[in-house]
């Protein structure tokens, strides 16, 4: 997703952006070697630990103002968990969370709800997310009441402007979530989040439950209002086709851990990593026979080990048709390959060997 000239995000009286000062060469997001534990327990009452599940384990990203990094994986492997680390939805377990240059890692209740302005969520499913009893125009004003801004006048003016903006008709306001289909309650959700005025918009799988057809729609809508509002997204998706069109870089995670950062037309020319070899080979392509649609297939043998009880060394070694003795021994750090193409890997498909380590 390229940016371009950015626009002032539209405003009513009472209801406009919070006029923070930008901070040249400061990423708006920074993310260094955040984790999430949860702890596991038995017991209803008094009930002891006995394990923790490793959701996140030391991801570290930047996302420059009006930039896209898209963040893909397997289900299970941690990319709703920083969805939430990054929106503060969840406390982190260590690392931290820079916002705008700021340490937002530890902040309380209080110190983060002007915060919530700026940082918004585009949630996953449309049909859970909305509630049913609402109507659409108390959906999208919510976030405005729960932050104080503007009178119901002006509240419900500026609800009415971003209906058009996402694309439907400002006369929706008094219909309810029920009335619409899947892709029009996304275009809800999406104008819910944007009602504010966000600099951050954390997208958590937003076109996942939608038909292709819709998909596309709901992608170009997105591309239009980040260059329209000068946005910037966390994408989290699972397909690589979908955060290849809408990113500038991509991060590919793996049982909790990002394995390669990469610009994202080059993952796909040429991915480093062999979890993200799997992962491009089984992205549907058009062929022209059974034989072309085989060639290239890359089969992960096994299941994905457990986050209770990670493996040792690199965590995709029991699933790896490259792995070798120094894989089961020793993490592979993430490693430059060139033009800041970054991959955690002992065996890279690129041929270099970027780690000299010995397994002990």
């Amino acid at each position: 997703m390229r940016t371009g000239t950015q626009a002032a995000p539209p405003s009513v009286s009472g209801i406009a952006g919070n006029g923070a000062e930008r901070r040249p060469g400061v990423p708006l997001l920074a993310v260094q070697d955040l984790e999430k534990l949860f702890p596991l327990t038995r017991g209803v009452f008094l009930g002891r630990e006995r394990g923790h599940v490793h959701a996140v384990d030391g991801v570290s990203f930047e996302i420059p103002r009006g930039g896209t990094l898209g963040l893909v994986g397997e289900s299970g492997c941690g990319k709703s968990t920083v969805a939430r680390l990054v929106t503060r939805l969840l406390e982190p377990t260590g690392g931290r969370v820079v916002y705008d240059g700021n340490d937002i890692t530890h902040w309380k209740t209080r110190a983060l709800r002007p915060l919530r302005r700026e940082i918004q969520l585009v949630f996953q499913d449309p049909y859970s997310s909305l509630n049913p009893r609402r109507t659409v125009g108390a959906i999208v004003a919510e976030p405005l009441r729960l932050q104080h801004l503007g009178t119901r006048t002006e509240r419900r003016a500026r609800v009415r402007e971003m209906l058009a903006v996402v694309g439907l008709n400002p006369e929706h306001y008094n219909r309810y979530p029920h009335e619409f289909s899947g892709g029009q309650r996304q275009r809800i959700g999406i104008a819910r989040a944007l009602v504010t005025t966000p600099k951050l918009v954390v997208a958590d799988e937003p076109v996942s439950a939608l038909d292709v057809s819709i998909q596309a729609q709901i992608l170009n809508m997105l591309a239009e209002l980040q260059v329209e509002f000068g946005l910037t997204y966390l994408f989290i998706a699972h397909d690589l086709n979908v955060v290849r069109h809408v990113s500038d870089r991509i991060a590919v995670m793996y049982l909790g851990k990002i394995v390669e950062l990469s610009p994202a037309d080059e993952l796909h020319v040429r991915p480093i990593h062999p979890y993200t070899e799997a992962l491009l080979s089984a992205v549907p392509t058009v062929e022209t026979s059974a034989r072309e649609r085989l060639r290239g297939r890359v089969v992960l043998r096994g299941d994905p080990p457990s986050p209770v009880a990670p493996p040792s060394g690199c965590r995709f070694h029991t699933r790896c048709r490259y792995a070798t003795e120094i894989c089961s021994a020793v993490e592979p750090p993430l490693v430059d390959h060139g033009g800041g193409h970054l991959a955690a890997c002992h065996h890279p498909l690129d041929g270099r060997t970027p780690v000299q380590a010995t397994a002990t």
